[in-house]
């Protein structure tokens, strides 16, 4: 084909006149790009780009130009179809297998390296938006793992203060006293399960001896008070309850008749 149509998109031959190296060089890497880009993306392809529609070439002049002229004429590119719209005819081309050799034989190093350069560039360019994608999804890691240890803290937290009031309970059932105790003071046990349940209860302070008394007489109700007093001396003596008053503390005591003398003081309030 070596004059195209009067209304084809296909430039008119250039002058004959011998181009220079630098046009030369700019027309063989145009031609490449297209043959490249044809031989990539089999089938029929526009030979010019026309406004935003893709073409093989991007220009109807110059070394674009005299590449798809050149292209036609040594049979790299092939017409398929031709389009026509009011007074403008659109050629339509694919490769031919001699297209292949020819980009085999012609393309330079020079090419290769500013391909390698532009796939570096783009690599290098997406580096910096991956990073702070690993950043997100890094601190979004670190936030869930926190958000886990602190639950799996808190079932520790709860499960530890169970145990412990298991253990205090477990405590508070078991006898403190041993049988030659409980047969002089049967309702010991009693006591000291009342005085432990009422500290893990978190009664502050110790329990005034009114309290204790009503709380033994529950399941003992034919304890006197004077039994009862004597009983929680026993267990002074015996290092399992601890009494305690002292004189200016008389004014607290409610029901002084409670009140007992023990190591030589008055007693009104007894702890473990």
């Amino acid at each position: 084909m070596d004059a195209p149509p009067p209304h084809s998109d296909m430039p008119a031959p250039p002058p004959n006149h011998a181009p220079g190296p630098k046009a030369t060089q700019a027309r063989t890497e145009l031609l490449l790009d297209a043959l490249k880009a044809s031989i990539t993306t089999p089938g029929e392809h526009r030979l010019f780009r026309a406004g935003k529609l893709p073409g093989l070439f991007p220009t109807r002049v110059g070394p674009a130009a005299e590449a798809s002229l050149w292209a036609i004429k040594d049979g790299l590119l092939e017409t398929t179809r031709t389009e026509v719209k009011g007074k403008v005819v659109t050629e339509w081309v694919r490769a031919t297998p001699k297209a292949v050799g020819f980009v085999h034989d012609h393309d330079s190093p020079k090419s290769v390296l500013r391909e390698l350069k532009d796939v570096l560039t783009t690599a290098r360019g997406g580096v910096p938006a991956w990073l702070d994608e690993s950043r997100r999804e890094v601190a979004a890691l670190a936030e869930r793992f926190e958000d886990r240890a602190t639950a799996v803290i808190q079932r520790l937290d709860d499960l530890a203060a169970r145990v412990e009031a298991a253990l205090r309970r477990a405590e508070a059932s078991a006898p403190t006293v041993g049988t030659g105790v409980t047969a002089v003071v049967p309702w010991a046990t009693d006591a000291l399960e009342y005085l432990d349940r009422r500290t893990s209860a978190g009664s502050a302070g110790d329990c005034p001896l009114p309290e204790l008394f009503h709380a033994v007489r529950a399941n003992s109700p034919t304890l006197t008070l004077p039994a009862f007093q004597d009983g929680v001396r026993r267990l002074h003596d015996l290092r399992a309850v601890r009494l305690t008053g002292a004189a200016d503390d008389a004014w607290a005591m409610t029901e002084p008749e409670y009140a007992l003398v023990a190591d030589g003081r008055l007693a009104y309030w007894v702890g473990r």
